[in-house]
């Protein structure tokens, strides 16, 4: 007999070779009915498994966030024999689950297009409707290939191949079709259920080379709700009116082009955004004790070879080579800059910690197809800092830094952060036992964050190849999680550039040296901006934050008096004196996003008043001049001015 445990504790003993669908119907047939598959030692299996040694069992249903997979590989199976119904002859390849759906990649002379979907679709839910039994049969590699091979499945035929030879071959067969698939699955189509939509076309390289066939590959979405498909559909319709692609352009802030892929072409607009980003962070970071350097863009190979990037990053780095053949990299990173500035001088335990801070501009290298407006480019400013300090230093140093990173955030209207450790990834630098210390300095500091009830999670192998780190991933207006900040905790470092400080023994010690970012990119924290407030930004962040409107132009030289004023007072204001009706000018200002539209005609100028019009409302108020701008000029301090 084996012992099976359940969820609670309680133990049941059963024969060998019983199933996790026998244990259910024994419980309760309405638990066997409800259940997709089974959690066997935490590890999620097919219901129909047999278990032949002491386990510890959790049964799953359709409701449970677990599930949600399983409906996404079904659906992407039940996508497949769909396409191979009404399209015979199309070969199928591979159809992984991804974030937030699933693909499935076919081969035909054909691609599918948009006009292809609805009917596919429709096919889709017959076979949902059919509640055909999901199977799962292992074969010989011998049998599998003969079989795809008779279907002219030549791509099954590449996958069979290079699956390692001690590995179960498995087939999931549902009604007369079948797949080959690591699993696990439901235990019929039906399960899968109507909450699902196909979303677009695309096409993909067989196994992403470009030297291999051409697929046509066909993206989808299920979801265990309908509630929940429809919330996800309302998402992505809100993020595409928030795209700040879109928005940058009727905003005039900036704009990408193929001669400098991956770089901005800031607007005077976006610029004057991007400034008042960097005084923000220069306030914030003075007052909390960095201090402000720049370092060279362009530094020598054997300066890379020394810090790890030449052996681990060199991929990412843009490299040029000189007449006296010498090799040179733009930066993709600040820190070696910054250790050669700590190194410059002798220093004393006295000196620590050391701030160091920089906006730094570094390039990276990201292929086209990864490249996305402000989101994903290669050339970008970060908020850099490092802090050269002693061991006993680091929970503290760690503790300020996530209290600003946190105090900036709320300054912008993040209040949903969630503080993630990265631990050890496979390719790294530097001993276990620095990892170690490393590790569980930040591990205390997760402790005492949660200890406070901040939100934290734990994703082993995301560190950097130097150090772990704490990531901040901030949520969004529309639910979108977004990764920020960092501190990172390096022991390896200093170390490998010789970095020393003389202790209150009088020895030679190294420094551990915390990477630290708050906004991370600049770019890509403006991007973030502008489409968690839809273009809608507060006022003190705004780059064009008033405009003096004219109805006639009596009012114009009211109107010149009225900006000469507001700019007195430290207000981004331009006048609008154009011979337009005032309709026309209110509906231009308003798709450029400007947040407050002071209206003026012979009355206002002869009472020394003004209309003021706020984006996205139609109402109208009136106050005298003097009153109005005081209040925009109050409104317009940053909040760290505030206090």
């Amino acid at each position: 007999m084996i012992a099976v445990t359940f969820p609670d504790g309680a133990s049941r003993q059963y024969e060998p070779g019983v199933s996790g669908l026998d244990i259910a119907k024994r419980i309760s047939p309405s638990l066997a009915k409800r259940t997709v598959a089974m959690a066997l030692n935490g590890k999620l299996t097919d219901l129909s498994d047999q278990i032949d040694h002491d386990a510890k069992i959790e049964f799953v249903t359709r409701d449970d966030p677990r599930a949600l997979e399983l409906i996404r590989h079904d659906c992407a199976h039940v996508l497949a024999e769909a396409v191979q119904e009404l399209f015979p002859g199309a070969q199928v390849t591979i159809g992984p689950v991804i974030e937030n759906g699933f693909y499935y990649d076919f081969f035909r002379p054909e691609p599918f297009t948009l006009e292809d979907l609805p009917a596919i679709e429709k096919k889709m839910r017959e076979i949902i409707a059919r509640d055909a039994a999901i199977a799962r049969e292992v074969w010989t590699r011998d049998q599998a290939k003969a079989w795809f091979s008779a279907k002219g499945e030549v791509f099954k035929g590449e996958l069979i191949d290079a699956i390692p030879g001690g590995e179960d071959l498995k087939i999931y067969r549902q009604g007369q079709w079948l797949d080959l698939c690591r699993g696990p699955h439901m235990p019929s189509t039906g399960r899968v259920g109507g909450a699902f939509k196909l979303m677009k076309v695309a096409g993909a390289y067989w196994r992403g080379d470009h030297n291999n066939p051409m697929l046509s590959r066909i993206y989808g979405t299920a979801f265990a709700k309908q509630e929940d498909l429809d919330a996800y559909l309302h998402r992505l319709e809100e993020a595409e009116r928030r795209d700040h692609r879109r928005l940058g352009r009727e905003m005039d802030l900036f704009h990408f082009q193929e001669e400098a892929p991956g770089a901005i072409f800031w607007h005077q607009k976006g610029w004057t955004l991007f400034q008042t980003l960097v005084s923000y962070m220069r306030r914030r970071q003075q007052e909390a004790g960095y201090e402000e350097v720049n370092t060279p863009q362009v530094l020598d190979r054997g300066l890379w070879e020394t810090s790890g990037h030449w052996e681990t990053y060199r991929e990412h780095m843009f490299l040029t080579k000189t007449e006296d053949e010498r090799t040179f990299a733009l930066k993709p990173m600040n820190c070696p800059g910054h250790v050669q500035i700590f190194k410059n001088g002798l220093k004393s335990y006295r000196d620590l910690p050391a701030k160091i801070a920089e906006f730094g501009v570094v390039h990276r290298y990201e292929p086209s197809g990864a490249l996305h407006g402000m989101m994903r480019v290669r050339a970008f400013t970060q908020d850099d800092a490092h802090i050269f300090c002693s061991e006993d230093q680091i929970m503290d140093e760690a503790l300020k830094i996530n209290d600003l990173i946190l105090s900036i955030y709320e300054d912008f209207g993040f209040g949903d952060v969630l503080v993630k450790l990265s631990t050890r990834p496979e390719k790294r630098v530097g001993a276990d036992e620095a990892w170690d210390k490393a590790e569980a300095a930040l591990y205390k500091v997760l402790d005492v964050l949660k200890a406070r009830g901040q939100k934290t999670a734990v994703t082993p192998g995301e560190g950097a190849f130097y150090g772990p780190k704490l990531e901040y991933a901030l949520r969004d207006a529309i639910g979108r999680e977004w990764q920020c900040g960092t501190t990172q905790v390096d022991f390896n470092l200093p170390g490998r550039f010789g970095a020393f400080y003389i202790g209150p023994d009088s020895e030679k010690k190294t420094p551990v040296m915390i990477h630290r970012a708050m906004f991370g990119s600049l770019e890509r924290f403006t991007g973030i901006l502008i489409e968690h407030f839809a273009g809608h930004l507060p006022l003190w962040l705004s780059p064009a934050q008033i405009v003096v409107c004219t109805i006639t132009q009596d009012a114009d030289d009211y109107a010149r008096e009225a900006v000469a004023t507001a700019r007195q007072l430290g207000l981004l204001v331009e006048a609008d004196l154009r011979n337009e009706k005032i309709a026309y000018k209110v509906r231009e200002h308003s798709l450029a996003k400007v947040p407050v539209l002071l209206v003026v005609g012979k009355k206002e100028a002869a009472e020394r008043t003004v209309s003021v019009r706020r984006l996205g409302s139609q109402a109208q108020t009136s106050s005298s001049l003097d009153e109005a701008l005081a209040a925009l000029a109050q409104e317009a301090t940053p909040p760290d001015v505030k206090g």
